[in-house]
C-alpha cells in the first residue's frame, strides 16, 4: 500500500485487518523482524513549507532526505541534529526519507552540542491505530500545544502512529571546520584527551575514535570545532595548547571542511564496519564508562568504533554474540543494530526493559494501537 494523501492514509490504517509493515525508504531495517503488509509513506513527498527567515522546514513523512538537504543548501542552512545514514552499515538501498529519520530518532555526533532529532523537531502530524489523524505541535518554535505528542513520536518506531507529516527547526550552514587528531591512544588516554576537551570552553562539537586503517594505520582519536573562519581558527590553537600540557600536539589538524566533513560521515555513519563481518552493536553509556566497556568485552580496537561526545560506542562481534551479559554492571543500554533476522529475534534487538518502563509502554500502545497491528513486535 502506497497512500498519496494523509486521507488516504488514514483510511489504509482504519481498513486492515491485519498486521502492517510500517515502511519509508526501506534504508534502515532496524528493531525486531516484523510480519505484515507493507504500508509505505514514500508517495507521501514534498516539502509543504519552508520558511528560511523563520528557520523553520515542513516535509510530508516520505520527502527524501536529499531533497530537503537541498532546500537548506541553497539557503545556507541545516538540519542541526547531522542524521546518519545507515546504507552502508546495513547494506541496504533506496533514500532515507524524513519520516523514517524521525521514527528513529536519528541522530549523529553533533548531538553533544545541538541534541538528536526529537530536539529539533517541533510539530507533526501522524495516523493513529484506529486510523484517525492526529496534529500536534506547530511551525514556530515557541509553539506549545497540550502534551508534547512531538517528543513522543520520535524514535517510536511506528508502534504508535504513521508519520505524514513533520516540521523542523534549523540552524544556519556551517562556515568552516576543523578537526584534531591524536593517533595511537588506548582507551585510557582516549578517555583522558576528549574528557579535557569537551570540558575545555572552546565548543567542541564533535569527539570519537575511529579504528585503525580509517585515516591511518593507528586508531585516531578525532576532535571538531565549527562556526566562522576566525573563531575556528582561535579555537584550535587554544585548544591544541591546552591538550598539549597534558597528552601532547595532535598529530594532524585538518582545516579544509570538505576533507573535515569526510571524516565526520565516517564516525556518524560507522563506515569501518560496513564491509566488516559481524554483527554490530549500539551501546549507549556514559562516556567515561569507556575503559570499562573496553575491559568489558575484550574486543580489539579495529572492533570498536567511538562517538564519545554522544556518549555511543559501536561494537563488531561474531555473528550471534550476546554482549548484554558482559555489560550488566554497567548501566545503560545496548541496541542489536546489524544481524541476521534469526539473531535479533533471539537476543532482541532493543535492550530488555524494566518492568515499569515495559507497563508505560505497554499502556501508551493500548492507547494509540488498541489493536496492535503497527508494526507489532518491533519493540519487543
Amino acid at each position: 500500500m502506497q497512500p498519496t494523501t494523509e486521507a488516504q492514509l488514514a483510511e489504509a490504517v482504519r481498513d486492515a485487518t491485519g498486521p502492517l509493515s510500517i515502511r519509508g525508504g526501506g534504508t534502515r531495517h532496524l528493531g525486531n523482524p516484523v510480519t505484515g503488509e507493507v504500508l509505505s509513506t514514500t508517495k507521501l513527498s514534498g516539502i509543504s513549507l519552508y520558511e528560511p527567515g523563520a528557520l523553520t522546514i515542513v516535509a510530508q513523512a516520505g520527502t527524501p532526505l536529499v531533497e530537503i538537504e537541498a532546500a537548506l543548501t541553497k539557503e545556507n542552512q541545516r538540519l542541526p541534529f547531522e542524521p546518519m545514514d545507515h546504507r552502508a552499515l546495513l547494506g541496504t538501498k533506496g533514500e532515507p526519507t524524513i519520516g523514517g529519520i524521525v521514527a528513529a530518532n536519528v541522530s549523529g555526533p553533533r548531538r553533544i552540542q545541538a541534541g538528536a532529532c526529537r530536539d529539533s523537531l517541533i510539530g507533526l502530524r501522524f495516523v493513529d491505530g484506529l486510523g484517525t489523524a492526529v496534529k500536534n505541535g506547530g511551525r514556530v518554535m515557541k509553539n506549545v500545544t497540550g502534551y508534547d505528542l512531538v517528543k513522543l513520536l520520535a524514535g517510536s518506531y511506528g508502534t504508535l502512529g504513521v508519520l505524514s507529516e513533520v516540521s523542523f527547526k534549523l540552524l544556519p550552514g556551517i562556515a568552516t571546520q576543523a578537526t584534531l587528531i591524536y593517533y595511537g591512544m588506548g582507551w585510557t588516554a582516549t578517555t583522558a584527551l576528549m574528557s579535557a576537551a569537551m570540558g575545555s570552553p572552546f565548543e567542541v562539537s564533535g569527539a570519537g575514535r575511529l579504528p585503525a586503517g580509517t585515516l591511518g594505520p593507528d586508531g585516531a582519536v578525532v576532535l571538531r570545532l565549527e562556526g566562522f573562519a576566525d573563531s575556528v581558527a582561535y579555537r584550535t590553537k587554544a585548544l591544541s595548547d591546552l591538550l598539549a600540557e597534558t597528552v601532547g600536539a595532535p598529530d594532524e589538524i585538518v582545516t579544509d571542511k570538505d576533507q573535515s566533513l569526510g571524516i565526520w560521515a565516517k564516525l556518524r555513519d560507522v563506515e569501518p564496519f560496513s564491509n566488516k563481518e559481524g554483527d554490530v552493536w549500539r551501546i549507549s553509556v556514559k562516556p567515561s564508562d569507556l575503559v570499562r566497556v573496553g575491559d568489558a568485552l575484550g574486543l580489539g580496537h579495529e572492533d570498536i568504533v567511538v562517538d564519545w561526545a554522544g556518549g555511543l560506542i559501536w561494537a563488531c562481534v561474531p555473528d550471534g554474540t550476546d554482549l548484554r551479559p558482559k555489560l550488566a554492571n554497567i548501566g545503560g543500554h545496548a541496541t542489536l543494530i546489524r544481524a541476521s533476522d534469526a539473531t535479533k529475534s533471539k537476543l532482541g534487538a532493543f535492550h530488555p526493559e524494566v518492568a515499569p518502563i515495559q507497563a508505560i509502554n505497554a499502556g501508551l500502545r493500548s492507547k494509540f494501537d488498541p489493536r496492535g497491528i503497527l508494526n507489532p513486535g518491533l519493540m519487543g
